[in-house]
């Protein structure tokens, strides 16, 4: 069998690219481009209704489906070493546009990996409602949030009507086309170009020299930017340098922002949960911090949606003192080896992938799903190639007690949740904040 699942990479910290590559093709096999071998073959019901609404259940299917794959892909992931960060809500879309093409086995598996549990009619629709949610400027509010996507396709190479009609219309991803044959160099640079600009040219270079060949048909991008202030900013005067400890007796010097003021907080299972929201609060950076300085093993090991959103749920508002480093992370992963241990090998596999939903013959497969993030956490507030936020809650007034100390410095886990739909839209961990 011959697959793309290879060995991922971290290389730099939304993007996703999915490349899609033309299968060898049998002597006497069916031309794909004409017209009778993309008649009449339906797109497994997914005819867009752009005026119909996903009924209630389905966007909240979609967010647990959407988190329980966040933390089976950071588990994944978390056996590299140190800095970890993506985006699981791009990563979703993307393969959700290239699940529109899939059927049979290859369908199941995307289905069964992704955790999309909901018939394709309505995730489309219920992922619609939620691009459209997130796609909104609200500087007013004290947050920025842009997501876009877009197709790229081989010149005269023939997409099927009911395929193009459900990434545009539920997507908004419009088909572009180049030439990856004649001047794939080219292509790359229109590509990244795009993404660039999407993201505020925080995401560079997302597909690598020699990544686009002449048997390049497809690649489906997403762009995720994020540019949120805090509600309650850090003082840039009360910022220290300070240890972060690594574990094994090692630390690094580190700019730690501090502040007391009053956040949900919660202490529980060998751990603090800390909750500092953007603007009104639609959105949050949520902290995971182990109580010992080596415990982030042993907290990656609890880390699943119900255990998450019980400490998320605990957590309380009232006075902390925060210690908090300014950070950035940077990273990049070839996602093929991940998704095929998370359950569809099919997709990667040239004699085995079932596309036939985009070109109506069973001729392309995965090649490579390449997946580029950035943060930047700091006094003001965050900026990031993805997002996501969090609400505050208020609580009765108790008797005076003792302000607990939140003092990230050593090891964490991260995210950016919205607290609206309660999905993550980043996810990460921060052992090192020097690297």
């Amino acid at each position: 069998m011959h697959s793309r699942c290879s060995l991922w990479l971290p290389v730099v910290a939304g993007l996703v690219l999915v490349s899609m590559t033309a299968k060898p093709r049998a002597a006497g096999a069916t031309d794909p481009h004409t017209p009778a071998a993309v008649a009449g073959l339906p797109l497994h019901n997914d005819t867009p209704n752009p005026e119909g609404t996903p009924p209630v259940t389905a966007i909240p299917q979609l967010v647990e489906g959407g988190n329980q794959f966040a933390w089976d892909l950071y588990r994944e992931l978390a056996r590299g070493e140190g800095n970890l960060f993506f985006s699981p809500n791009s990563i979703s879309v993307a393969l959700a546009m290239t699940y529109a093409g899939a059927a049979g086995t290859t369908q199941r598996e995307m289905a069964a990996t992704l955790h999309l549990g909901t018939d394709p009619d309505q995730l489309h629709q219920a992922m619609q409602s939620l691009l459209k949610q997130w796609a909104v400027e609200r500087k007013d509010q004290g947050y920025q949030l842009r997501v876009a996507n877009r197709l790229w396709g081989q010149r005269r190479y023939e997409f099927l009507g009911e395929f193009l009609a459900v990434t545009r219309e539920y997507y908004g991803a419009e088909l572009a086309r180049l030439d990856f044959g004649q001047d794939a160099e080219a292509a790359r640079g229109t590509i990244n170009r795009w993404v660039e600009e999407q993201t505020e040219n925080k995401i560079v270079d997302l597909i690598p020299s020699g990544a686009l060949n002449s048997s390049t048909m497809l690649v489906l991008t997403n762009a995720v930017y994020f540019h949120g202030s805090w509600s309650r900013a850090f003082d840039k005067k009360l910022t220290r340098d300070d240890d972060f400890h690594l574990g094994g007796g090692k630390q690094v010097r580190v700019p730690l922002m501090h502040q007391r003021s009053r956040f949900r907080h919660g202490a529980v299972d060998g751990l603090q949960v800390l909750d500092l929201p953007y603007g009104n609060a639609d959105l949050s950076l949520v902290v995971l911090l182990p109580d010992a300085v080596e415990g982030l093993g042993q907290l990656e090991s609890q880390l699943t949606p119900e255990r998450v959103g019980t400490w998320l749920a605990g957590a309380r508002s009232g006075e902390v003192q925060v210690y908090l480093p300014k950070f950035k992370v940077t990273s990049s992963y070839v996602l093929n080896d991940a998704l095929c241990a998370l359950g569809m090998p099919s997709a990667f596999a040239a004699d085995a992938a079932d596309f036939s939903g985009m070109t109506g013959q069973r001729d392309l497969f995965i090649s490579k799903v390449v997946h580029k993030a950035y943060v930047d956490v700091y006094e003001e507030g965050t900026e990031a190639a993805a997002a996501t936020g969090v609400i505050m809650e208020r609580t009765s007034v108790a008797p005076p007690r003792p302000v607990p100390i939140f003092r990230a410095d050593h090891p964490f886990v991260f995210l950016i949740r919205d607290n609206r739909t309660g999905a993550i839209l980043f996810l990460g961990r921060l052992s090192d904040p020097t690297a």
